[in-house]
């Protein structure tokens, strides 16, 4: 990949010098003082503008990697006003996702509801989650901003099923919550809830049936629980929703949108300097000249380089040995994600900036509603190419309670490929066909092989694919590993 290092080169030459000679072992003594003249030298020559500009680069790579889950919700909240929603309503999908949902690794085999919650004006929000009926309920968690997880909904959630009354409260809310409400302390004004109304089966009838339980969820200001206003619900079904992460200077724009609404959290008060330098600063408008605007440009696109360099390495080790699937966070990232990164001597920002890259929203209690594995690599330890076919051997007894998924994304924007009639096959899929043994082969190819198109999920020839393996309502034998998923394969 070439990327533009403009601002690096007053010392390139130098800096090749010096690693080099920092590399040996029994370097010579007049090396030595070589090395630290040369070095001298490189320092000397440049200007306080190379300076400023050497800062303000360094600086603003650093703001991609820490405010990355930041931008990635606002570039979802963004999305649901050019759908005609706004906070303190609903987005919802009334049919499973299509490819116009370019949010960043979606479940194309779920009915999605999305409250978008602001407190700031309207003060704590009530989300009140219907009980889950026979074939009915909801998995899902409740995030601030942050997209730190603030609580898990629904049976494997506090309600544990029986439906509930979430009250989110604004930073720094000292009042008494009334009785019968579960609170949710929020560090953040903002933020949302990713809700799945599950699916019994693909059919059009399930279909309707969870569409319309989703609708049962309510979202309004406690200050009106008297009389609740109805719950406005705007469906996204046929429209493009984006929010894939931009690698140029609407990155530091987004950012620049959250910043001015969201209070600083005391963790990352230290970026509130960096930030100055870049032109963020609360209560001032973002307004970059041209060499700033260009020094940006250039860092975001290092910044992007650099996560894409790390995401190749983000799956080892495997979950399985002597695979290549893997856990999409890290386990530091997990737990921080988890606990609102309550250990003062841990904070994975490199980690968590690398996981927002490609996934957006966190669960409170990864592994009771849902877990997930993603591959990028072949049985080989090659990326998969989307003009080859490759096959998946899922063995007989998926430990699920209630389904599994295996769906395809873009390698480039980790969204759904675009322009393809379907994107995964899971276990609810019409006219999947099981083997005699009662696994399943999935195949992933431009073409489908013929008699398996029930079994397949289309890529685009000219493009690379990672696919991401979902376990719903998840079972022991997936977490003591006696239920083994195998690599995929190129298909013979």
């Amino acid at each position: 990949m070439n990327l533009p290092f403009r601002i690096l080169t007053p010392i390139n030459a130098a800096a090749l010098v010096l690693g080099t000679l920092c590399g040996g072992v029994g370097i010579p003594a007049n090396a030595q003082e070589m090395k630290s003249e040369t070095g001298a030298a490189a320092v000397s020559a440049l200007t306080p503008a190379h300076l400023a500009e050497r800062t303000l680069h360094r600086r603003a790579v650093e703001t991609v990697i820490w405010g990355m889950p930041a931008v990635n919700a606002q570039l979802m909240y963004d999305a649901v006003k050019q759908v005609g929603g706004d906070f303190n309503q609903i987005v919802y999908w009334s049919r499973p996702l299509s490819w116009k949902n370019q949010t960043l690794t979606p479940n194309p085999n779920t009915i999605y509801v999305f409250p978008f919650y602001n407190t700031k004006d309207a003060g704590p929000m009530v989300l009140e989650i219907p009980p889950a009926e026979q074939e009915e309920s909801i998995t899902g968690s409740v995030d601030d901003a942050w997209q730190t997880a603030l609580e898990d909904v629904g049976p494997a959630g506090v309600d544990k099923g029986k439906g509930g009354k979430y009250l989110i409260l604004p930073p720094g809310y000292k009042e008494n919550v009334p009785e019968g409400y579960i609170a949710l302390p929020s560090s953040t004004y903002t933020g949302f809830a990713v809700l799945r109304s599950n699916l019994k089966s693909s059919s059009d009838a399930d279909v309707a049936k969870a569409v319309a339980y989703g609708k049962r969820i309510k979202v309004y200001p406690l200050s009106q629980a008297g009389n609740p206003p109805e719950t406005k619900f705007v469906d996204a079904i046929d429209v493009l929703f984006d929010s894939t992460i931009p690698y140029d200077l609407r990155f530091f724009e987004a950012l620049d949108r959250f910043v001015q609404r969201e209070p600083w959290l005391e963790r990352d008060r230290a970026m509130i300097d960096p930030l100055k330098t870049i032109g963020i600063e609360k209560g001032k408008p973002f307004k970059p000249d041209e060499k700033t605007k260009q020094i940006l440009s250039d860092a975001v696109s290092e910044a992007h380089a650099w996560l894409d360099h790390k995401y190749e390495n983000v799956f080892k080790p495997p979950y399985y040995e002597g695979t290549h699937w893997g856990a999409p966070a890290s386990p530091e990232v997990l737990k921080g994600m988890m606990t609102n990164f309550a250990d003062v001597n841990d904070y994975p920002v490199e980690g968590r900036g690398l996981l927002y890259s490609y996934v957006y929203f966190s669960p409170k209690h990864l592994g009771e509603g849902q877990f997930y594995l993603v591959t990028i690599a072949d049985k080989e330890g090659k990326p998969f190419d989307g003009a080859s076919t490759y096959r998946l051997n899922i063995p007989a007894n998926p430990p699920v309670r209630l389904y599994w998924s295996a769906t395809v994304y873009d390698r480039s924007t980790h969204a759904l490929i675009r322009d393809m009639s379907s994107s995964a096959v899971s276990s609810l899929t019409p006219g999947l066909v099981n083997n005699a043994d009662g696994s399943a082969d999935v195949y992933f190819g431009p073409k489908a092989p013929a008699g398996k198109e029930a079994n397949w999920v289309p890529t685009k020839a000219e493009g690379g694919f990672e696919v991401m393996f979902r376990f719903y309502g998840p079972e022991k034998p997936l977490f003591d590993k006696t239920w083994k998923l195998p690599d995929i394969e190129k298909a013979q």
